[in-house]
C-alpha cells in the first residue's frame, strides 16, 4: 500500500482514478478549520484527483480557531462545501464571466457520517504563480460575475449570511488579551506610530467599520477568494474551496485577495502596490462589464471597509507574536522569526490603515 493511503479510507474511486490507489499526497490547506478532514492528490492506473473531505462537528474536536457547526447558515457550515459541487452552484455562479470550479467527478458518505469529494486535478499554474496582469484579469471576471449577483442573492438556506460579523465574532477567541504595551516593542520598530495607533483603532472599532462593509450592496461571495484557491485551466480562471460561499458586500471578494495574498510571505510584498492597483481597477472595470449602475466611490469605500473589518484583528495579532517571538501557527507562512514578519508586513499594514482611515 502507498504511502499515507491508508488514511484516505475512500468509499469509492472515481473513473479519472481507476480501480486503486497508486500514491496519496496530501496537499497543504488551513490546518485551522475543523470542517477539513484533509485534502489529497490521489493517483491510481487511470491519472489523477483531488480528494477533499468535509467533517461534520463532533465533540472530541480539539481547539480550532475556526470551528464548524451543523446549522447552515453558520459562516464554517460543514456541509457548504459539498452542496456548492452537488447543487452546481461553485460550476455555474460565476461561469458567464469566465470563472469556474474544478468538476466534481464523485461524492459520498463516509461511515463516520464526513462527506467525500472527488475534484478534477487541475494541472495549471496555480495563483501564486500568476503574474499581477493575470491576477489583474480575474479581478475584472470576478467584478462582471458579482455584479450579475448585485441585489439578488438567491435564498438558498445553505448559503452563509452576515459571514464577516460572523468571523469577526470569532476573532477575539483566537486573538486573545493583547497587552498595550506590545505596540511599544522594539520588534515593532518597523511600523510607524502613526500605523501601530491606526491599527490600534482598527480593533476597537471594528464594529464601526464593519457597519460600512455591510451596508454596502450585496451579491453573491466566494469569501475564501486568494490565490491558493486559484488555478489556471488553459487560459480560464478556477476558482477553489467554496466552504464560505455566500451573501457578502461588493468588494469583500476583491478585498480579500488583495490582503491575503501577502500576509503569509507567499507573494513578494514588492508586488503589492502594483497587485493592490491592478486588482482593484480590474474588478471596477468588471463591474461596468457586467452592468452595475453604482459608483465607483461606492464600490472603493465597500472595498476598504471590508479589508478593514477582516483584518482588524491582523495588526494586534502580530504585535503580540512579535512581543513573544512567536510565528503563530500557520501552514502557509513563510517567515523565519516574528521580527522578520514585522519587517515584511510593513507595506501591508501601511495600506490597510490608509484603506481604514477614513473610516475610524
Amino acid at each position: 500500500m502507498p504511502p499515507n493511503a491508508e488514511d484516505l479510507s475512500p468509499v469509492s474511486l472515481p473513473p479519472a482514478v481507476g480501480d486503486v490507489v497508486l500514491a496519496a499526497e496530501p496537499l497543504r490547506h488551513g490546518l485551522a478549520n475543523a470542517a477539513t478532514g484533509g485534502i489529497w492528490r490521489v493517483r491510481g492506473p487511470s491519472g489523477t484527483a483531488i480528494l477533499k473531505v468535509a467533517r461534520r462537528p463532533a465533540a472530541t474536536d480539539p481547539p480550532k480557531a475556526f470551528p464548524t457547526s451543523d446549522e447552515p447558515t453558520h459562516w464554517n457550515y460543514w456541509r457548504r462545501e459539498p452542496l456548492a459541487y452537488e447543487t452546481g452552484l461553485a460550476a455555474t455562479a460565476y461561469a458567464a464571466a469566465g470563472i469556474t470550479a474544478p468538476s466534481l467527478l464523485a461524492s459520498g458518505l463516509r461511515p463516520d457520517g464526513s462527506v467525500e469529494l472527488w475534484l478534477a486535478d487541475v494541472a495549471g499554474p496555480k495563483g501564486f504563480d500568476w503574474p499581477v496582469p493575470r491576477l489583474a484579469r480575474f479581478a475584472r471576471e470576478l467584478g462582471a460575475a458579482q455584479a450579475r449577483w448585485a441585489g439578488r442573492v438567491p435564498a438558498t438556506p445553505w448559503l452563509s449570511r452576515r459571514w464577516l460579523a460572523q468571523y469577526l465574532a470569532e476573532a477575539p477567541n483566537w486573538l486573545g488579551p493583547v497587552d498595550p504595551a506590545v505596540w511599544d516593542h522594539p520588534s515593532l520598530a518597523p511600523w510607524p506610530a502613526p500605523v501601530r495607533a491606526r491599527l490600534r483603532g482598527m480593533w476597537t472599532g471594528r464594529d464601526r467599520i464593519l457597519a460600512v462593509a455591510e451596508a454596502a450592496e450585496r451579491t453573491l461571495c466566494h469569501l475564501d477568494v486568494w490565490p491558493a484557491n486559484l488555478a489556471d485551466d488553459a487560459g480560464s480562471s478556477v476558482l477553489l474551496d467554496w466552504s464560505f460561499t455566500g451573501e457578502g458586500a461588493l468588494g469583500e471578494d476583491l478585498a480579500n485577495l488583495v490582503i491575503d495574498s501577502f500576509a503569509d510571505g507567499l507573494m513578494d510584498i514588492a508586488r503589492l502596490p502594483e497587485l493592490a492597483g491592478a486588482a482593484v481597477d480590474g474588478y471596477l472595470a468588471g463591474l461596468r462589464d457586467g452592468g452595475w449602475p453604482g459608483a465607483a466611490d461606492d464600490a472603493r469605500t465597500a472595498i476598504h471597509a471590508c479589508a478593514a473589518a477582516k483584518y482588524s484583528w491582523f495588526g494586534p495579532a502580530m504585535a503580540a507574536r512579535a512581543a513573544r517571538d512567536d510565528l503563530g501557527r500557520s501552514s502557509y507562512r513563510q517567515d523565519t522569526s516574528a521580527a522578520d514578519a514585522i519587517r515584511r508586513l510593513t507595506p501591508l499594514v501601511t495600506l490597510l490603515t490608509d484603506w481604514a482611515a477614513p473610516l475610524l
